[in-house]
């Protein structure tokens, strides 16, 4: 029969890539996590690992076997959740993912009517961009994640269920002396740039606008935190795209729309077959009831003053 910890540990290798890597997430030796693969493999009769030097790799028995492993174990999670929850409310830990500027907008919102209604939900809330919210829901860090779906970088599949909440224009955001109106990337070709860390999603789709409108912008900064970035451009150092949803109105900067608009779609993911599934449907319920987003005409052109 397999081992549930055992197929933990192998899930967790072919996320994490190392045994090493696993050892400290669970808390372990490294050889003893070498000694729980060995009788998983003694277990199931089939070579799951190899050695490459000094490493080890899946073999691909052990790489099917590590990815089934992750519905097998939440199909477990979830039967023990719904036997723990008959005729009870929804307890147990939900881990909320989401991106920097959904966190004060929905995620917070969301916990505390949560918190109200089921004392015994404990929701904790991970700060994760997308491009660190989907592997780690697909890895089992997140049961939840607020995310764009937009992000063509990470692709959401057929093992996710995706539920959209909003929609959200992406601005561009200028010191309050700037020019009102549509905006023309194109007209800022020689203007410094703020954007945020490699690979992630703001970071890449700057590029990839700035790019299509005939130029390679001139980075002045990166910041992975919106709030250092709305400083930078109040004080006229750069110039930035950001989502609405990211702008806060105590920063004296004038946003404004693309001349050709862009949308990020916002949207709550889980894994399919999640476990804790009454918690989880809880929370995406929760996310769902989210008071309509403010209206472009009430940010844009005029400013966040």
């Amino acid at each position: 029969m397999l081992n549930p910890w055992r197929l933990r540990l192998l899930s967790r290798l072919d996320t994490l890539g190392t045994v090493r890597a696993v050892a400290q997430d669970a808390n372990l030796s490294a050889s003893s996590v070498s000694q729980q693969l060995a009788v998983l493999e003694a277990e199931t009769r089939t070579q799951l690992l190899e050695r490459t030097g000094r490493r080890v790799r899946l073999t691909p028995a052990g790489l099917m076997l590590a990815r089934r492993a992750r519905a097998i174990l939440d199909h477990m999670d979830t039967v023990e959740a719904e036997l723990r929850g008959l005729g009870e409310e929804p307890v147990g830990l939900v881990r909320l993912g989401a991106f920097q500027s959904a966190i004060h907008t929905m995620a917070v919102p969301a916990v505390t009517r949560l918190a109200g209604a089921y004392p015994h939900l404990e929701v904790e809330l991970l700060e994760l961009e997308p491009h660190e919210s989907i592997p780690a829901l697909r890895g089992g860090d997140a049961d939840v994640i607020i995310t764009t779906t937009d992000f063509v970088q990470l692709p959401l599949g057929p093992d996710l269920d995706i539920v959209p909440l909003a929609t959200d224009p992406i601005v561009l955001v200028t010191s309050s002396e700037g020019a009102r109106g549509p905006a023309d990337l194109s007209a800022y070709a020689d203007s410094p740039w703020a954007l945020d860390v490699p690979q992630s999603y703001m970071a890449e789709l700057t590029l990839r606008l700035c790019r299509e409108s005939g130029f390679e912008p001139r980075v002045a900064c990166r910041f992975s935190n919106y709030l250092m970035t709305l400083q930078h451009v109040e004080a006229g150092l750069s110039i930035a795209l950001l989502p609405l949803l990211a702008v806060d109105r105590r920063y004296r900067v004038t946003t404004r729309e693309l001349a050709t608009p862009v949308t990020r779609t916002i949207a709550a993911v889980v894994r399919r077959g999640s476990p804790l599934r009454a918690a989880v449907n809880v929370v995406l319920e929760a996310l769902r009831q989210q008071p309509d987003l403010p209206a472009l005409a009430e940010w844009t052109d005029g400013g966040a003053d």
